[in-house]
């Protein structure tokens, strides 16, 4: 397929998705990809919430530089009242990129603003019947298939090459180490302990504390050690998860919620048997880490949010499956766990050589 945009005349970028999940950042990586390839020489500039400068950091092989999004009417994040976002649009006006791109969603809303950014060229999403700022640019959005695949969409449409789906999360050396140090410090032997995520950033997307406790006692009952991650405000519902499940005679369950930062977090759940957790950000980073997980939904897409790989990353939902779920929950997690996707079938995730840690930079 030619390209739709100019090559190599592209060389300032700027791509604007101004979520604030784990999730809604890790599932751009594909296209960011797409693009890269498309424009290695060029300065990618992300346009993002504050409060996810980490990942242009994190990212730095594919971003060139971060910026915060300043609000837009319509749209309820970060919102700082209306001269911010008039003069924010008239710095980047001035600034000339070559490309915006919108990589925030169907358009509805951003795609005004994405036009008073300026740019020499625009792309991305639009809804049928709603403001488009280029037809030649701008695809319908997709109404079904995964998030990933949907920004992939959008790369072809334009002409970019074509990548895989997988996601990924680069880890420096320090935070590597530092992970270890963790397992060590809890006495976590590698491919013998199962994460346990109970809670979820929207509280619709929590399967019931009563599903998650009755999954991980059968588990624990079973020899399995049970390790709680979450936010520090998760904390009481995974001391109460936690409580539960100490039973007599079972390995003792170890609670990290809020005790963890992100690249300590990602070498806990490499070296994990399995991920068990609701369709929140950490299903995301399981599925990058290749960690063997099953995902429970309560409140969202399936068909958009689950994991792609669907052997590593099995799916139960909650809304079907009822009172059943915890049967199907352990159905799945056995199969997982007998089978050949543990830590020693997985690419070491060592790092090869030594990125700046994305924490105290």
């Amino acid at each position: 397929m030619a390209y739709r945009l100019p090559i190599p005349a592209i060389a300032r970028i700027l791509v604007v998705r101004a979520l604030p999940g784990l999730g809604d950042l890790l599932c751009a990586v594909p296209a960011l990809r797409s693009l890269r390839q498309a424009y290695p020489q060029a300065k990618i500039t992300w346009l993002g919430l504050p409060g996810t400068e980490w990942f242009g950091q994190r990212f730095a092989h594919l971003i060139d530089r971060w910026l915060p999004f300043p609000g837009f009417p319509g749209i309820p994040e970060g919102w700082q009242g209306p001269q911010a976002t008039i003069d924010f649009c008239q710095s980047l006006q001035s600034q000339a990129y070559d490309l915006t791109l919108q990589m925030h969603g169907s358009g509805s809303y951003i795609n005004p603003f994405l036009t008073l950014l300026g740019g020499q060229h625009q792309a991305g999403f639009y809804l049928p019947g709603q403001y488009c700022p280029n037809p030649h640019y701008f695809l319908p959005y997709p109404q079904q298939g995964s998030e990933v695949d949907r920004l992939l969409d959008l790369m072809l449409f334009l002409g970019l090459p074509e990548t895989n789906r997988t996601l990924e999360f680069p880890l420096a050396e320090v935070e590597y180490q530092a992970g270890l140090q963790l397992l060590e410090a809890h006495s976590l032997v590698p491919g013998q302990y199962i994460c346990l995520h109970p809670g979820a950033s929207i509280e619709s997307r929590r399967w019931s504390t009563v599903g998650f406790i009755e999954v991980a006692r059968q588990l624990a009952s079973q020899g399995h050690r049970i390790v709680l991650t979450g936010t520090a405000a998760e904390r009481r519902l995974t001391n109460q998860v936690s409580a539960a499940i100490n039973q007599p005679g079972t390995p003792l369950p170890v609670n990290l919620a809020g005790r963890t930062c992100l690249g300590a977090l990602s070498v806990l759940l490499r070296h994990a048997a399995l991920l068990v957790c609701n369709d929140t950000g950490i299903s995301h980073l399981g599925a990058a880490l290749k960690t063997p997980s099953v995902v429970i939904f309560s409140d969202s897409d399936m068909q958009r949010w689950a994991p792609l790989n669907e052997a590593r990353h099995r799916r139960v939902d909650s809304r079907q499956a009822g009172s059943a779920t915890p049967a199907r929950v352990l159905v799945q997690a056995h199969d997982l766990l007998s089978s050949p996707h543990g830590p020693e079938s997985r690419p070491e995730s060592r790092p090869e050589s030594l990125m700046e840690a994305c924490y105290g930079r």
